[in-house]
């Protein structure tokens, strides 16, 4: 026989099963209800999720202009440096030609052709011309800033960096590109660091493209940021759509410019189309000299 203890109700087993059921049934009644409030999507939710889409394809689309930004850089210096005098000389031989062929005939036609083609050899600089090598997209060039500040020029050693360069560039682009920034100081400090990661990839430098590497991910943790209000997700978006359209003139402008036509006759390796472009004005060349050899018979 069981005493009950003073002041404290007494539970019959039944009574207790009862209890047991309710509180079950109470809990099993709350966790439903948690479920069903976390099933709900927040209101904001599906723009925060277009904004991350749209972030990630701007990144992207960045990356594969920034890849063909540098390649046409590329293409043209080493075009000027390696092609530079074969052009050169052709423009010689071409002057060197009218004025045989001047000499010959006596003919004022003729003269005047051999005096325009001389005049092509050796032309009155403008100021483009001035300031030919010194100056690029970005301002001074690397060779007219080594030479500024007693650094060794490093050219490129060819058009496109190579398959691990690429692959360290786009990683580091995907992590540091500024607009993942949340805010201005954070926006800056990516800036700065992805101008390196482009300087690097634009010389194909993959152990700087390591340390860069290295560096990223030794650098600060972002700060953890509430998440955005429907007003400044909409925001971001209309930014993200105005970066777009500026991106999208500035892939015009290089695929439509004479280096970035060239480069598309040869996407899958631009350095043989080089290679190629050198053997056409050998034959040129070579060309040039025979008529010239027939003229001074």
């Amino acid at each position: 026989m069981m005493h009950d203890a003073p002041g404290e109700p007494t539970i019959r087993n039944d009574d207790e099963q009862d209890v047991q059921d309710a509180t079950s049934a109470s809990h099993a009644a709350a966790d439903a209800g948690g479920a069903a409030e976390a099933a709900v999507p927040r209101p904001e939710a599906r723009l925060e999720k277009a904004v991350r889409a749209a972030e990630q394809a701007l990144i992207e689309f960045e990356i594969a202009l920034e890849t063909f930004r540098v390649e046409v850089e590329n293409f043209s210096r080493l075009h000027h440096q390696r092609l530079g005098p074969m052009y050169a000389r052709l423009d010689e031989l071409d002057a060197m030609i009218a004025e045989a062929r001047a000499a010959r005939t006596g003919d004022p036609a003729d003269v005047r052709r051999a005096e325009e083609a001389r005049a092509l050899v050796q032309p009155m600089p403008g100021v483009e011309e001035l300031f030919h090598d010194w100056l690029d997209s970005e301002g001074l060039s690397p060779e007219a800033a080594a030479m500024l500040t007693d650094q060794p020029v490093r050219p490129p050693k060819r058009v496109r960096p190579s398959d691990e360069a690429r692959k360290l560039y786009r990683d580091l682009a995907r992590k540091a590109h500024p607009d993942l920034a949340q805010d201005d100081k954070e926006r800056a400090r990516r800036e700065e660091f992805i101008t390196r990661v482009n300087a690097a990839y634009g010389r194909g430098d993959e152990p700087l493209l390591r340390e860069l590497t290295e560096e990223w991910a030794a650098g600060p943790a972002p700060e953890e940021h509430r998440r955005s209000e429907s007003e400044e997700l909409y925001a971001r978006l209309e930014w993200l759509s105005h970066r777009k359209e500026l991106l999208t003139l500035v892939a015009k402008e290089l695929e439509e410019s004479a280096i970035g036509a060239m480069l598309r006759m040869a996407p899958d390796d631009p350095d043989r189309l080089l290679e190629e472009i050198a053997e056409q004005l050998l034959a040129e060349v070579s060309e040039r000299e025979s008529q010239l050899a027939q003229l001074a018979r």
